[in-house]
């Protein structure tokens, strides 16, 4: 009997310290992702600049990426969409692409409630309008 409960405080103390390994290495991702979504700049392109044609560009923050295809003609921003896009709870940031279309540049208002989506989609855009 006392072997079998040995073996039962052993089972139990191995699967507590791997669930408090996997819950620090998710808080040290958390707080990195948050970090780095803070640390964001965007940076207005001169579309006087770019050539028409289609551009790619994506951006990573862990929890949330974006890869878009932004299309540029007459020097202006006519169609961006997403090739891919991954997030968290930000599908609402979805229509920050059309208000970059309408105002003609990146740096638009981020979508209430979706920031930091918002943010890394206009990184995406940003990073397919100047090569980055």
């Amino acid at each position: 009997m006392r072997k079998k409960v040995k073996v039962m405080i052993i089972i139990t103390s191995i699967v507590l310290v791997i669930g408090v390994g996997f819950g620090l290495s998710y808080l040290k991702r958390y707080n990195d992702y948050k970090s780095e979504v803070a640390d964001i700049k965007i940076k207005e392109v001169n579309l006087n600049e770019i050539e028409d044609g289609v551009y790619v560009g994506e951006y990573d923050v862990d929890f949330i990426s974006a890869k878009v295809q932004v299309e540029v003609k007459d020097n202006q921003i006519k169609v961006i969409e997403f090739i891919e896009y991954h997030h968290d709870r930000g599908e609402k940031a979805k229509s920050i692409l059309q208000d970059m279309v309408d105002e003609q540049r990146i740096d638009v208002d981020t979508i209430s409630g979706a920031t930091n989506s918002s943010k890394v989609i206009q990184k995406a855009v940003e990073n397919a309008l100047s090569g980055s």
